[in-house]
């Protein structure tokens, strides 16, 4: 499973970035979610766009100590994960390692070889998101409660709910096949 980090695990700060810890916010239910979702994916593994970098308002090492802080609490509440990509380009750069190109996605299948793109999920609370997944051949969970983008992108989001927790409540594998309430995937 791929996740989106900002509006997904943590809230999101408008027009800015998460540069330290104290900026940091879990998503309601979040914890509980990610223990759930480490008891169903081999593999949990956050994609982000982290463009504050190239900005030069935060550091790698800045950003680095968020997420080493951020994995130490999801680990002590029973979740994990398994590695963490980040992109520091720019938007108007287009660069390949910043979503929706799949460079991220590339490199999880080199430190991961068994990653089968078919059988994975990329789960967050962008178009940009989606289009991610959807570029590299993934189910699509769209994070939302904004129909008109949902509306205006139906092709791109396979599932829908309104947060990381719903979803994990909802889910359950069985084999390979996703099971969404009486909808099959």
């Amino acid at each position: 499973m791929f996740l989106d980090r900002d509006g997904v695990i943590n809230n999101r700060i408008i027009d800015d970035y998460i540069k330290h810890w104290e900026d940091f916010k879990f998503i309601d239910g979040v914890l509980e979610a990610m223990q759930k979702l480490s008891l169903i994916f081999g593999k949990i593994l956050i994609v982000t766009n982290q463009q504050g970098i190239d900005k030069g308002l935060m550091t790698e090492n800045d950003l680095n100590k968020v997420h080493a802080k951020m994995i130490e609490i999801i680990n002590k509440n029973g979740g994990r994960i398994d590695k963490i990509y980040f992109s520091p380009y720019l938007e108007k750069d287009k660069n390949v390692y910043r979503k929706p190109g799949i460079g991220m996605a590339l490199q999880a299948k080199n430190d991961f070889p068994s990653i089968d793109f078919t059988k994975s999920i990329m789960v967050g609370d962008s178009i940009t998101d989606m289009q991610f997944g959807k570029n590299a051949g993934m189910l699509t969970v769209f994070i939302s409660g904004d129909s008109d983008q949902i509306i205006q992108n139906q092709e791109l989001i396979d599932f829908r709910f309104k947060d990381l927790y719903s979803f994990a409540e909802t889910i359950k594998v069985n084999d390979t096949k996703i099971i969404q309430g009486e909808a099959e995937v």
